[in-house]
């Protein structure tokens, strides 16, 4: 499933065509897809105008001036692909998805600068909801953003306190930390020097604020490179990215640890695959 830095990306590409755009014309091709489309979900958004397109944790978040959210979510192979005329928008963007079938083209929002972006899911995991102003949301009282100034040594250790969970679990808690999930966890752990086993409160001042310092410095790292690119991600462009190619210890069980030599080993925590060296990381 596509991570922090995977959907920044998709964001980064949409943004240039959505930002400041009306929707003039909004298509669905089903009635939905992990759960239902709002009431009247076209309607609504047709008309208005997307006032900013921000990420927060794994979600796209757009500001509408209805005074409505549209939160998006790529699921495990949701996809957006933008047709937009090059020469009316800053960037360049292709006008095809690679190798998606267009009978999994869900939803098509078409704008009125000439912008048509297309979500393409064959799996249907994504979703997308609207939230009227000042209406709870599932996001509510989630962690702070890993890449924003609230996220700090001091606030992560406060957050860890008397925490008995390993390390590992506690960095996935959505309440901790937004947006964080298993490859970059994995990948913080290893560069901080802290196994994933360890008890989550029992981290030092030191570990916590190098922990905090790799978190950022891996986000920005696959931000940079165009996400992981792992199983059906792709970001706007169609264009898959190759952070993978760079991974320390995400997938590398049995390979030697680029350190030091040891094997890298795979254990299970929360059913979910945790990879570290035991040599560096204790």
């Amino acid at each position: 499933m596509p991570e922090l830095p995977e959907v920044e990306t998709v964001r980064r590409g949409l943004a240039p065509v959505m930002d400041g755009a009306v929707f003039s014309r909004v298509t669905l091709n089903r009635a939905d897809l992990r759960f239902p489309f709002a009431e009247r979900f076209a309607q609504r958004l047709t008309g208005a105008t997307v006032n900013s397109l921000t990420r927060r944790a794994k979600f796209l978040q757009a500001e509408l001036s209805t005074g409505e959210r549209l939160f998006m979510h790529l699921g495990m192979s949701g996809r957006f692909t933008i047709e937009a005329d090059v020469n009316n928008t800053p960037g360049v963007f292709t006008h095809q998805a690679g190798d998606t079938n267009p009978k999994h083209d869900h939803v098509v929002f078409e704008f009125n600068n000439g912008a048509r972006v297309t979500y393409n899911d064959p799996r249907r995991f994504g979703f997308m909801e609207l939230i009227a102003s000042g209406a709870p949301y599932r996001l509510d009282g989630i962690g702070p953003e890993p890449l924003g100034n609230d996220f700090s040594a001091p606030v992560l250790r406060t957050a860890l306190k008397g925490k008995k969970s390993k390390i590992k679990a506690a960095l996935l808690d959505q309440h901790v930390v937004a947006g964080l999930g298993n490859i970059y966890v994995c990948e913080a752990l290893y560069k901080a020097g802290i196994s994933p086993k360890r008890a989550a409160g029992r981290l030092t001042v030191a570990e916590t604020e190098r922990l905090v310092g790799h978190i950022k410095e891996v986000l920005n790292r696959a931000i940079a490179a165009g996400g992981s690119s792992l199983n059906d991600f792709a970001s706007t462009d169609g264009a898959l990215g190759y952070f993978q190619h760079s991974f320390d210890v995400y997938g590398r069980e049995g390979e030697a640890c680029k350190a030091c030599t040891a094997p890298i080993v795979r254990i299970v925590q929360s059913g979910r695959s945790s990879f570290y060296c035991k040599s560096c990381q204790g």
